[in-house]
């Protein structure tokens, strides 16, 4: 039976990838992709030669039921994002929910994620947590800072490398100065790094030393 596979791909290092998860895609009748050009790389590395359509953010509303035609129709599907697993702060929800209203099948293999790596990193307690994703960038973010900073898990964020040090500046603001944090950057690549302190300390840090790549920040819990 034809089905949606959603496939998590390396977040920097390309050996991240389960065996599993080059086989469905060597397999699949089509592969959705949030930018053809970065799976492109991913498929040459590992002679991948599937068919390739864009499915992303700005056309999922318009993509999403042809999709899901395609697919009760016949035709097995895998969904990919440029790093990670699909619906963790990429597109993916909107496909699986609608699949799943068309009783059409979705399977989602286990796989590569910037959060687990970061949180374990960081050395704060794990065995509970909150992931935020990323913060409103506008309306509603002074009131979410608000409540995280009540809250009494390990939180974890994602946050881009122009605007962390206005991030970490507005959460020492909303946690205090001496709430610990570990920032981790490049997770996976060659110049992977995690910064830990308070947020006093971290402020400073980055303001001296603007990082490059992709970031997640994670925040010790309120005592």
């Amino acid at each position: 039976m034809s089905k949606l596979y959603i496939v998590p791909t390396p977040i920097g290092n390309l050996e991240d990838i389960t065996l599993r998860a080059i086989r469905i895609l060597k397999e699949a009748d089509l592969v959705l992709a949030e930018d053809t050009r970065t799976t492109r790389k991913l498929f040459s590395h590992y002679g991948i030669s599937t068919r390739l359509q864009s499915y992303h953010i700005f056309n999922e509303h318009q993509k999403t039921e042809e999709i899901v035609d395609r697919i009760a129709g016949g035709e097995t599907t895998a969904l990919v994002s440029d790093a990670g697993t699909p619906s963790i702060s990429d597109p993916g929800f909107m496909l699986v929910r609608a699949c799943i209203e068309r009783n059409v099948p979705v399977e989602c293999l286990p796989g590569a994620t910037a959060l687990i790596p970061a949180l374990v990193s960081s050395g704060f307690p794990s065995d509970k947590f909150c992931f935020e994703g990323f913060l409103p960038h506008k309306k509603g973010r002074k009131t979410r800072l608000s409540e995280l900073a009540k809250e009494s898990r390990t939180i974890i964020l994602y946050e881009s490398p122009h605007r962390i040090l206005r991030t970490l500046q507005e959460l020492q603001q909303a946690m205090g100065d001496e709430r610990r944090c570990a920032v981790s950057r490049e997770l996976s690549k060659l110049h992977e790094e995690t910064i830990r302190g308070t947020f006093t300390e971290l402020v400073e840090h980055f303001a001296k030393h603007a990082p490059r790549g992709e970031i997640v920040v994670v925040i010790a819990a309120s005592n």
